[in-house]
């Protein structure tokens, strides 16, 4: 066992971890603080009478954050320019105030959202039930505006009729109404990360600094555990290890025309054909949906390929397996890092697709590498399982093409997540793949670090099938060579 080697595996984990904090910290800015959130709006269906100075609209709304900043309405200017103003208050249900806001409507035009800021920012309990109560004390019929009230949300085809208890609708002086205002809530979530950051960041560091003192000191004292293996493994391989990359690489595109130039094109030609069909034919409204679309298909294609190539590892090498020692991590290994390849060049076209949308090249594209490393940690642990299941269970290849078929309908690639039934959500949540390219496409499509909950869930997504997939993968390998 190389010491040498094990001491440069560990500074390069502390220089990686170092490097990372720093870019957290000042890229991550008043996003590891907050986050500014705003509800949806129903959509319009009737158009209530003129807010004159008698009438008074209260209504029930759920808190959505932390703290309310303020409340769009879309509103009715009648094609005019008025002048009264309009006040807003909270309550609880004892008329507690707990806040209000005011506004003049001179500064609104016909059909858009009139936004109220609250005087100050009002705390209040997320998931609790408020009312709002809108006036309008110089509200003249003829220089005002009306309100627009919904029962239903837009998606991209249709409609969805959203169920509103009796308690929740609107009241016009005391009078129900058969739905709810249009309006939009703006709302800012506090994080207890950013209050405790350099605390966190630092007993990271700590346990990671012990860590590599305790596998150090073990590695002096000649105890042997898997990772000094697997590190003295890695060294020592590293020759087989390209060769098994660069002829996994070459036999993709052998006696192909356009060869390696596919890694470019296959991801554009799949955004092509999609973007046809999901936002002509379908009208997606998907905020830069050819982004949107793009940054999916590469990460699902790099998810596709790896573990489909990492299926047959093992069973695939079987006459060197029988032959030669090598250590069999070796081989579902050099599969995912001969995908990573193809995923590295698709990222060129990516970045093309970046500034063609005029998406913003920000500071924040330097974490990239993290969700990278997040998804390709995925792969080695889907790898490692579908590896070992394929040796003992051949069937394996024929169930997996229609697993990853359903994960592609269950990842949101070219459909927004909002169609999803609120009900199913963190059943959907659990899919480690949408973390992952949830993180990455906050990077690419929003320019920001995205909250620092996002950091621990792709972090976990990648971490916890890679550690299953290795203590799979280690507990049946003495047993391959009876099954090959």
């Amino acid at each position: 066992m190389n010491i040498k080697i094990m001491q440069r595996a560990c500074a390069i984990i502390l220089s990686a971890y170092t490097l990372f904090c720093l870019l957290l910290c000042w890229i991550g800015g008043d996003n590891l603080r907050f986050q500014e959130v705003e509800t949806s709006s129903l959509s319009a269906a009737e158009e209530l009478e003129e807010m004159t100075k008698d009438l008074v609209l209260s209504q029930y709304f759920k808190a959505s954050g932390d703290e309310l900043r303020g409340i769009s309405f879309l509103v009715s200017t009648h094609s005019r320019a008025n002048q009264a103003h309009l006040d807003v208050v909270i309550k609880d249900d004892n008329g507690q105030v707990f806040g209000q806001g005011s506004c003049a409507v001179s500064n609104v035009q016909d059909g858009d959202f009139l936004y109220v800021a609250m005087e100050k920012p009002i705390n209040l309990q997320k998931g609790s039930r408020y009312l709002m109560e809108l006036s309008s004390p110089d509200g003249e019929k003829g220089s005002t505006i009306s309100f627009w009230i919904g029962n239903s949300f837009a998606l991209v085809r249709g409609a969805a009729i959203k169920d509103i208890p009796e308690s929740d609708l609107l009241r016009v002086n005391g009078s129900l109404q058969q739905g709810m205002l249009c309006f939009s809530a703006k709302y800012r979530n506090y994080f207890w990360f950013g209050e405790h950051a350099p605390i966190v960041l630092l007993a990271g560091g700590l346990v990671l600094l012990s860590f590599c003192f305790v596998f150090m000191r073990k590695a002096r004292r000649g105890q042997v555990t898997f990772l000094h293996r697997l590190v003295d493994g890695m060294q020592k391989y590293s020759f087989l290890m390209r060769q098994l990359i660069l002829r996994d690489f070459k036999t993709k595109y052998k006696r192909s025309v356009l060869g390696v130039f596919w890694s470019f094109l296959n991801p554009l030609l799949t955004m092509s054909v999609q973007f046809i069909v999901f936002s002509k034919l379908f009208r997606s409204n998907i905020s830069n949906f050819p982004l949107y679309l793009l940054s999916g298909i590469v990460c699902y294609n790099f998810f596709s390929e790896a573990t489909t190539m990492s299926l047959v590892s093992i069973v695939g090498n079987a006459h060197l397996i029988t032959k030669v020692y090598v250590p069999k991590y070796i081989y579902p290994l050099s599969r995912v890092l001969s995908s990573t390849i193809n995923m590295l060049l698709a990222l060129i076209p990516l970045f093309g697709v970046m500034i063609i949308t005029g998406a913003p090249i920000t500071p924040a594209l330097l974490m990239l590498p993290y969700g990278i490393l997040c998804l390709i940690g995925l792969c080695i642990g889907m790898a490692f399982f579908l590896s070992t299941s394929m040796v003992f269970f051949r069937d394996t290849q024929f169930l997996w093409g229609v697993l990853i078929m359903l994960w592609m309908y269950m990842t949101p690639i070219f459909y927004p997540e909002s169609i999803i039934p609120e009900q199913f959500l963190p059943i959907y949540h659990c899919n480690p793949l949408y973390q992952i390219i949830h993180f990455i496409r906050a990077l690419l499509i929003d320019g920001v670090s995205p909250e620092p909950m996002a950091y621990l869930t792709c972090f976990l997504a990648a971490v916890i099938p890679a550690v299953l997939g290795v203590l799979i993968f280690k507990k049946n390998q003495d047993k391959f060579i009876f099954n090959l």
